[in-house]
């Protein structure tokens, strides 16, 4: 098991597939325009399946796909069922990983549902193990508001094609939702969206607003704290009971009185920087360790080169022992506060965006 110098195991990784959204959420990606990747300079799907063996081999026991939106990527299916594949041959007569499904490491897409209508069994056929999907409201006027698309009804179109391709069966914790909970935007909605989730028999996960690259008109003011989500949940719905086993996952959860679960990820006021096990591939190939990190690790173009495998893991082992990143806990301890990277910087350097590198 490789060990950073916290003592962090390596065991999950957020594969990025594209950079490119269809939504402009306002705690994402505000700016009226933005810099994309060269599409020539994204990894096919045999290289991204190659690096994710390279993790796999190292410990990886859990791999997200994410973005921007990944359903963006053409054939992203084609995608899973590589990747599932891939991974099984790579883990074949290996001890079993903790996470791991199938004799491969778990598969979860993590998407803002636009998409997913049309994809939803493809991608379930293909493998794919869990699926989250993004939603902020409930209300369309509000949807339009916040991501400058009119698209609410393809969300919940999405989310119930997922159903019916059998994400949240009963039993099953295949489905979440994310809402990230703004102050004065949508922090009423807070109970309606519980309510929802668990009309879905899906987990809900409030997500507090973050102040990572690409939130370029993020405020203190606008938070809303872990204490302050579970005093309004209590209020209204009982006294949410804290679950053990919590581990290295984002999300600390939470059963209410009527046995709803949910969860609560507070990266902005309770970082959980030391438990962090996660590493992040943008869909060029760069590996960052941090969703905070200025610079990254290129492994697309020693890959392209024919350098031999052992040599990329060897490469891969390095930088993730000298790993000490604990961004969300620096960022806790400024006294100003402030968006973390200007709007012209991201210009300049759009790795440091968080959809480039999988929020």
């Amino acid at each position: 098991m490789l060990l950073d110098q916290l003592a962090r195991p390596l065991r999950s990784l957020r594969l990025s597939v594209t950079d490119r959204c269809n939504l402009r959420c306002a705690y994402c990606m505000p700016e009226p325009d933005y810099v994309w990747l060269p599409r020539a300079e994204l990894c096919d799907f045999g290289e991204l399946a190659e690096l994710a063996a390279l993790f796999a081999g190292l410990g990886v026991d859990r791999i997200r796909l994410t973005g921007g939106e990944p359903l963006l990527r053409r054939d992203v299916p084609a995608l899973v069922a590589l990747l599932a594949a891939r991974l099984v041959a790579e883990r074949r007569g290996a001890a079993p990983l903790p996470g791991e499904r199938a004799g491969r490491p778990e598969l979860a897409l993590t998407t803002n549902g636009i998409l997913l209508a049309e994809q939803a069994r493809a991608l379930r056929a293909a493998g794919l193990d869990r699926l989250t999907v993004s939603l902020d409201t409930l209300r369309p006027e509000r949807f339009a508001a916040l991501t400058r698309r009119d698209a609410h009804r393809a969300v919940l179109g999405g989310i119930e094609a997922a159903r019916a391709a059998g994400f949240g069966a009963p039993g099953d914790e295949a489905l979440k939702l994310d809402m990230v909970v703004m102050r004065g935007v949508n922090d009423d909605e807070v109970v309606p969206m519980l309510d929802f989730a668990r009309e879905l028999r899906a987990e809900l996960r409030f997500i507090e607003y973050m102040d990572v690259g690409g939130a370029t008109r993020w405020r203190g003011d606008a938070v809303v704290s872990r204490a302050e989500l579970l005093v309004a949940v209590g209020r209204r719905l009982g006294v949410p009971e804290p679950l053990a086993g919590r581990g290295s996952a984002p999300a600390e959860r939470f059963r209410l009185p009527s046995g709803q679960v949910f969860g609560i990820v507070a990266s902005t006021t309770t970082p959980f920087c030391l438990a962090c096990d996660r590493a992040r591939l943008t869909a060029d190939g760069m590996l960052f360790l941090c969703l905070y990190a200025s610079r990254g690790v290129d492994l697309k173009t020693p890959l392209r080169r024919g350098v031999p495998r052992a040599e990329l893991a060897a490469l891969l082992a390095t930088t993730w022992g000298a790993r000490a990143a604990r961004g969300a806990e620096e960022r806790l301890a400024e006294s100003e506060r402030a968006p973390l990277v200007p709007a012209s910087q991201l210009r300049k350097n759009p790795h440091l965006e968080m959809h480039k590198r999988g929020g």
